[in-house]
């Protein structure tokens, strides 16, 4: 049983690392999609906002389909939807590309899901709090690995084939788990289906209410960086589209170990509320400095700090939302769904955001500065954030 944990330990973090280097392995590369497709950057943007918006639609509603079907096949599904994306390296347009993406989209639903109650069924409190955090870091991994590579890929084999090599990890993962993951030991109790009027309470409730518009508005800027600053940088400040790749990663690779940092510090210093408004105010000075800023010196500062604040509070946000729901595995996957929902409506408008701005204004900075507006979400929860968990009714 010990042993298998292991095996259950490694499937999940491979799987948030084949999420995060497929998340945005499409920026870097988005002015080459542009020009072999002749589309404008609002219709481009669809390619890295859309997946998101599957994802939020799945979210809430995949709470619920995540407990009838099951931990295994619910994995399962997502290993097999993340699989599918090594097919970009043969999609002859655009709309084929995108439907591809849209798969990924909600394979990322799928995963973070059912992360939750895995997670309550195979470990103890304190090592769900680190695997939160673990696993938010390999998913920052994954992505420090592919933006900056993106590009230096594409000059190598192309790029529809450089997609195509970071979904094949999906394949490998499917493989696994049919092979090994379907032992009766793995799946817990299937959840019964909890009434609409009971969800609408949990997720109503006002510390999870401050959870879900921390999380969503960090998540506007973080992805609206990530998504244009390499664009951005290209034209605006001179580099070229490899350097640009190489400096935008400083967010998901900076991230890695505030992450790790935000998974075992609140097992020893400070209160759920610290790593929040911490955070939430790195978040307001290094957003706009990433984009305002002209000096390399200024730019590399300004990323660590917005990098930090971005991934910091993560393991405490998702370790706060088990606490105040009981730690009930069906509950835990509701909340995440809808962290997946509210959150991924917020990813999906702002890439949209900004390269419409871009197309009206020339500029991308106004569409960044909006972004940078609803990243306060973080500081204001943490402000209004109780001390400690209310006590569940769940």
């Amino acid at each position: 049983m010990s042993r298998y944990r292991y095996f259950i330990a490694g499937m999940v973090l491979l799987a948030h690392f084949a999420l995060g280097l497929n998340l945005f392995s499409v920026a870097p590369i988005i002015s080459e999609v542009i020009r072999d497709y002749g589309i404008n950057s609002s219709a481009a943007s669809l390619l890295m906002s859309l997946p998101l918006l599957v994802s939020a639609v799945f979210g809430l509603p995949g709470g619920v389909v995540v407990g009838r079907l099951g931990h295994v096949r619910s994995f399962g599904i997502g290993w097999f939807l993340i699989a599918l994306v090594t097919a970009s390296a043969v999609a002859p347009n655009f709309p084929t590309l995108l439907v591809l993406r849209l798969f990924y989209g909600l394979s990322f639903a799928f995963v973070i899901t059912v992360t939750g109650p895995i997670l309550i069924h195979w470990f103890s409190n304190r090592e769900v709090l680190v695997m939160n955090g673990l696993n938010t870091a390999i998913l920052s991994a994954g992505i420090a690995v592919s933006v900056p590579t993106s590009a230096l890929l594409a000059n190598e084999i192309g790029w529809q084939n450089a997609m195509g090599v970071f979904g094949a990890i999906g394949v490998l993962g499917t493989a696994a788990w049919v092979a090994f993951g379907r032992g009766s030991t793995v799946e817990a109790p299937r959840a019964a289906l909890v009434p609409v009027r009971e969800i609408l309470r949990v997720i109503r409730s006002r510390p999870i209410v401050l959870l879900l518009a921390a999380d969503a508005g960090v998540l506007v800027q973080y992805t609206a960086l990530t998504a244009w600053l390499p664009t951005f940088y290209a034209e605006a400040r001179g580099m070229t589209a490899e350097q640009a790749g190489f400096v935008t990663g400083l967010l998901p690779f900076v991230g890695i170990f505030a992450v790790l940092l935000g998974g075992f510090l609140p097992l020893r210093v400070g209160t759920p509320k610290v790593y929040f408004i911490i955070p939430g105010l790195m978040i307001a000075v290094g957003g706009p400095g990433s984009f305002m800023l002209g000096d390399p010196t200024g730019i590399y500062v300004s990323l660590v700090v917005v990098s930090i604040g971005s991934w910091l509070y993560v393991p405490t946000l998702l370790s706060r939302s088990m606490e105040e729901v009981g730690m009930v595995p069906g509950y835990v996957a509701i909340v995440w769904g809808s962290f997946m929902t509210f959150s991924g409506f917020g990813m999906f408008i702002s890439p949209i955001i900004v390269g419409a701005a871009r197309d009206i204004s020339g500029s991308f900075i106004p569409g960044f500065a909006i972004c940078a507006v609803a990243s306060l979400t973080l500081l204001m929860a943490g402000v209004g954030m109780a001390k400690s968990p209310a006590p569940s009714g769940a």
